[in-house]
């Protein structure tokens, strides 16, 4: 989560069979939209709600992500016609009631996305990712309405929408692993200096567009991982290229001066392990929560992330 400190969040259980009611605009006699949960959900949650999940991954397999999407999102009018759901409310149904991505699919053609301010000032624009075992997809929200997107890739930034980044990938068909071979002009040759030549040109900055490329070249060149744990520690390897530590970037805060936009937290989903990792700006130490091991009975739950960490101290 790349975003300034201006958010409290927090790691949230949603238990199995969660009831979940919808926001509806303040006044409204129309009756709330309710759902029954089927699976038992982990992620971040922002403000002390434990539904209003940004990140998280339920006991199918199921993950999900949210991105923000400032310039390209349309969020729908509220109609009161029981398909209504806010976009702070929308992964916890989803995570709850859905165990694949068909099942997604299917759930958004009975949705209404409209937007609610949980705090931030303003409805937070966003896009969704969400993974399976067997792919990937987005969901956007466009003036016309939200689309449910194919993410053939698998990879995802910010803006713009995803058509665009997968456009955007041909201006980068050279990038390899290996480095090029040797150039003769004349009588002279010159040979690639050190190695990672054939990376040469892949962008480094923290733009969407730029990390939407890195992100796909490390993924796609990376050595397939042997087993659940070696994926995970791959998967915290690459997610190291993408820290923004504090003074690197900075935009507009609420008062208009400039503040930090930082790694707030990294996670990482097992989605065949059921394991659902994280780590936080302030503490290098990377915990996990199994999901085959956690109460998904009771009530909602959150539980405050870590502090300030270390690093560990050894003897020789």
């Amino acid at each position: 989560m790349e975003f300034p400190e201006v958010i409290p969040w927090s790691l949230a259980v949603l238990p199995s069979d969660f009831g979940g009611t919808a926001q509806v605009p303040a006044g409204s006699s129309v009756a709330p939209r309710t759902w029954t949960a089927s699976h038992g959900v982990v992620g971040m949650a922002a403000f002390g709600r434990a539904e209003w999940l940004a990140d998280g991954m339920n006991t199918a397999g199921l993950s999900a992500h949210l991105l923000y999407m400032a310039g390209f999102c349309s969020y729908q009018d509220f109609t009161g016609d029981g398909s209504d759901l806010s976009e702070m409310e929308l992964m916890a149904f989803l995570l709850g009631t859905c165990a694949s991505l068909d099942e997604v699919r299917a759930a958004m053609e009975d949705v209404n996305v409209w937007g609610i301010d949980p705090g931030m000032g303003f409805p937070p624009p966003a896009h969704f990712l969400l993974h399976d075992e067997t792919g990937s997809l987005a969901i956007e929200f466009h003036p016309e309405g939200h689309r449910v997107v194919e993410n053939p890739l698998g990879v995802g930034t910010n803006s713009p929408y995803l058509d665009w980044h997968l456009t955007n990938v041909q201006n980068y068909v050279g990038l390899r692993p290996a480095n090029p071979a040797s150039l003769t002009l004349g009588n002279e040759s010159f040979n690639p200096i050190g190695q990672g030549q054939g990376l040469k040109g892949m962008p480094g900055d923290f733009t969407p567009p730029s990390r939407f490329i890195r992100a796909l070249t490390m993924v796609s060149v990376s050595d397939q991982p042997a087993d659940g744990a070696a994926s995970e520690r791959l998967a915290l390897h690459i997610a190291n290229h993408f820290d923004i530590v504090p003074g690197l970037v900075r935009e507009p805060g609420p008062d208009g001066t400039l503040i930090d936009e930082v790694t707030v937290w990294t996670s990482i989903c097992n989605i065949t392990g059921k394991r659902y990792a994280y780590r936080t700006l302030d503490d290098p130490t990377t915990y996990v929560v199994d999901l085959a091991e956690t109460d998904f009975s009771g009530a909602p739950r959150t539980t405050a992330l870590p502090g300030v960490g270390g690093f560990t101290t050894v003897s020789v």
